[in-house]
């Protein structure tokens, strides 16, 4: 691997576009009429927050168990 490429695999970019689903949804809720009901008041912000400072850095951290071994991360041996 080259120096600077991102070590993405198939479930990141899955995460992540769940996360975009989550946010595009959180703005959408976020449009509705009437604008003091709970639909843009509770539900979007919670969307927004969840997709922002959830999903989409869980996106960029995640690495599968298989994928850390095989790195070079050495499991200590049992005893």
């Amino acid at each position: 691997m080259h120096v600077g490429a991102l070590p993405f695999t198939r479930s990141n970019y899955q995460i992540l576009a769940v996360g975009l689903v989550v946010i595009v949804l959180g703005y959408i809720a976020l449009g509705q009429q009437p604008w003091d009901g709970t639909l843009p008041l509770m539900v979007a912000p919670i969307l927004l927050v969840l997709g922002y400072c959830v999903i989409i850095p869980l996106g960029i951290l995640y690495r599968s168990k298989a994928e850390k071994q095989t790195n070079g991360d050495v499991p200590a041996p049992k005893q």
